[in-house]
């Protein structure tokens, strides 16, 4: 079914239920049949409206992103974060840069 006739089901569905209604008061009223007896075809007419508008309804294109399978294990995940600091794999160590022979700290302050 396409668009439009998802829109007719929607468009007639408080229609269609309350003339289900306003006819099963007039049965109580006017045949043997009570309110009590009658109710559930309101039962029956909703779950075919249900059906005829899941029925009608456009296909859903889905929300949500694919969802990639983690690395395999043992092996170092080379997805970083956006952020601007550098994050090591998952289980690795970090070594802190080699100092320069020349520099002033590493003479221990001597000039």
């Amino acid at each position: 079914m396409d668009g439009n006739s998802y829109q007719v089901i929607r468009a007639i569905r408080g229609p269609i239920t309350l003339i289900t209604l306003g006819v099963l008061f007039a049965l109580q009223n006017f045949t043997r049949f009570g309110f009590d007896q009658t109710w559930p075809v309101l039962l029956i007419v909703f779950g075919l409206l249900s059906l005829m508008q899941r029925g009608a309804a456009p296909p859903r294109a889905s929300q949500m992103p694919p969802v990639q399978p983690p690395p395999p294990r043992g092996y170092a995940s080379t997805n970083y974060s956006a952020s601007s600091y550098a994050q090591p794999p998952a289980g690795g160590t970090t070594t802190p840069p080699a100092s320069d022979p020349g520099s002033s700290s590493s003479q221990g302050g001597h000039v």
